[in-house]
């Protein structure tokens, strides 16, 4: 059976990455939950190793238009509606974590 670990930490997130290895990341945006809009930016970033999913999310910094931690942009459309781009957080995962990398997209519906 595989563990679900929710990793509350960026710095310990990452941590997990460099030690386990892994072939590929898995991302999602989610809408959040805290907006009154249910705006896209929510990012969940998934990391499946060694029987485990380690799960890790960021948010929003109030009303500054990056996530809390990875400070990944937010962008927003000709309504005013706050999302967070595919290619901003893929370029970022690789950035962070190298360019061999495989990442992902998780749509849920």
């Amino acid at each position: 059976m595989s563990d679900l670990v929710r990793v509350r930490e960026w710095e310990e997130f990452k941590r997990l990455v460099m030690e386990l290895k892994p072939d590929s990341l898995v991302y999602s945006i989610d809408q959040n939950a805290m907006s009154k809009t249910k705006e896209l930016t929510a990012l969940r970033l998934i990391l499946l190793a060694r029987g485990g999913y380690y799960i890790y999310i960021d948010f929003p910094k109030g009303k500054e238009n990056v996530l809390r931690k990875t400070r990944i942009p937010i962008h927003k459309d000709e309504n005013g509606n706050r999302y967070l781009e595919d290619d901003d957080v893929i370029s970022f995962i690789k950035r962070e974590f190298g360019e061999n990398l495989q990442v992902f997209s998780f749509w849920t519906i």
